[in-house]
């Protein structure tokens, strides 16, 4: 039956149930999806982030792997050969080039010992890079348990771990690093003497002396911010709920808090990471840092400032490298924050994807 434009029958194909098609049309609910996997999405949707993880990625590779292939190693030391701009050679390295054999040029020059400044470079970013990671890792795993606790556990379990947080907190770092240099010196000579452990010679007193006492000192800061991280949420209504269903304290802490704090978490271990740099740094300039031949960037920048008017690269090179290193871990790190970071989650809608209420 056929109906005018302006009437007000109803059309019985208009009550049909809705087809497979048209419900599913009108679901507007995003993937449900576990916390890590919807952070590192967000994380892919940042540019800035992205771009930072790919130079980390270079540098890491410039520092681990490309030196098993480089034709020098960093104290190889090549006669006649001492301060050499870049892709210059010397007297040795020119006879052999005219008698016709091949010679891998010296990209960044050498140093006054003639040794290739390259591989150098690739050493030192490795140990500069070691030293801020495994620092960062272990101020992260000690700060963070033990603010955690302290602040959960409140009252005079509170007052007695933060108080030890201050006296910590005074005590000089420089100096325990140099006595620590002077007191486990002797028995590392003796441990390293023995199988398996001749890598601490190589690495010396000094440097096992640093992460000594980043252990033991440089963890306070984290402990305060997440002691102060941990006093603010548990009061939240996910903890009362937590603690009615019978969760203990260990899984509160590890599941609840320590969670919702990441965001701070992955910021702070980030800075702390160029921070460990320049600790190492300032130590190899006053001579505690690794031991010679190893190199590190703070040991070869220290070396190049009494020739920075005659060899500038030889300055110029390690202080860009330590400058582009901060700069991708700060970045990456801040892309991190706004990835994980529960309160950032659902502010104004998902970043960069669709808007959500």
């Amino acid at each position: 039956m056929n109906k005018t434009p302006l009437s007000l029958q109803l059309k019985a194909e208009d009550f049909l149930p809705a087809s497979e098609e048209e419900k599913t049309s009108l679901v507007v609910m995003r993937e449900s999806v576990n916390f890590w996997k919807d952070g590192m999405r967000r994380l892919r949707k940042n540019k800035i982030a992205m771009v930072s993880l790919i130079f980390i990625l270079l540098i890491m590779i410039f520092a681990y792997v490309l030196p098993s292939f480089w034709p020098y190693s960093y104290e190889q030391q090549i006669k006649y050969s001492e301060n050499l701009a870049p892709f210059e050679y010397g007297k040795k390295e020119l006879a052999r080039i005219e008698a016709g054999e091949k010679v891998f040029p010296h990209i960044c020059g050498t140093d006054k010992l003639g040794r290739d400044f390259a591989v150098r470079l690739m050493m030192g970013t490795r140990i500069s890079l070691t030293v801020g990671l495994l620092c960062a890792a272990m101020v992260l795993l000690i700060g963070a348990t033990y603010g955690a606790i302290a602040g959960f556990a409140g009252g005079w379990v509170d007052i007695i771990m933060m108080r030890i947080t201050d006296i910590i907190y005074t005590i000089p770092d420089i100096l325990l690093i140099i006595l620590l240099s002077m007191i486990i010196s002797d028995p590392l000579k003796a441990l390293a003497s023995k199988p398996g452990f001749s890598w601490m010679q190589t690495v010396g007193p000094n440097m096992i002396s640093i992460f000594v006492v980043f252990a033991l000192l440089y963890w306070v800061g984290m402990a305060r911010i997440t002691h102060s991280q941990v006093l603010i949420l548990k009061e939240s209504e996910y903890v009362t709920a937590a603690r009615a269903m019978g969760a203990g304290r260990g899984r509160i802490i590890r599941k609840h808090l320590l969670t919702n704090c990441i965001g701070t978490l992955i910021v702070t271990t980030t800075l702390q990471i160029p921070s460990a740099i320049f600790t190492e740094s300032y130590l190899s300039f006053l001579g505690l840092g690794v031991a010679s031949p190893m190199p590190s960037l703070g040991s070869l920048a220290t070396d190049a400032v009494k020739g920075m008017n005659t060899y500038p690269h030889l300055l110029l090179l390690p202080a860009v490298i330590i400058s582009v290193v901060i700069l991708a871990f700060n970045l990456f790190g801040d892309g991190l924050r706004d990835a994980f970071d529960p309160k950032l989650k659902n502010r104004g809608g998902e970043r960069n994807g669709r808007n959500y209420p």
